[in-house]
């Protein structure tokens, strides 16, 4: 079977917390789980996976450069390899996401990757509902895929 991977940069506490509650959420699932930083992540992993979920803060309105990094390595390698893999985005916003998801969702859109939820946006002050949230996200995914709706 295939793993759901997660890709999500943690400069933080808080930002790891999230990526941790996501893969705990989606290892209720039988699906194997990778977590990678977007630094160790390549396209070899994107290409075997049956799902990716990424993660990022939002850096000046926009992903952060550990993600930008991520896709500027992986992009041509995966192009014609990849095209409807199930993908979903969270982010760590200071203020409202917007931007940041902007800028992913070009991406996405040009890698013909097909977003399987809305993108979640933890926005402003830390609370502790996110990582349940997360965990939510990190759940439907890896289910998703065990059960074969994506």
């Amino acid at each position: 079977m295939r793993p759901v991977v997660i890709i999500a940069n943690t400069p933080t506490a808080n930002t790891y917390a999230l990526r941790e509650a996501v893969a705990r959420g989606a290892r209720r699932s039988a699906v194997p789980i990778e977590v990678l930083s977007p630094l160790e992540a390549c396209s070899v992993h994107i290409m075997r996976s049956a799902a990716v979920i990424l993660g990022t803060t939002e850096n000046f309105g926009y992903m952060s450069g550990a993600i930008k990094d991520f896709f500027e390595r992986i992009y041509y390698p995966c192009l014609e390899q990849t095209q409807g893999l199930p993908v979903t985005l969270y982010v760590r916003a200071g203020s409202d996401g917007t931007g940041t998801v902007q800028s992913v969702t070009r991406i996405l859109t040009g890698l013909r990757w097909k977003l399987v939820q809305e993108p979640l946006v933890f926005k402003g002050a830390w609370q502790d509902r996110f990582l349940s949230n997360a965990e939510e996200l990190g759940e439907a995914v890896a289910l998703g895929v065990e059960m074969g709706v994506f």
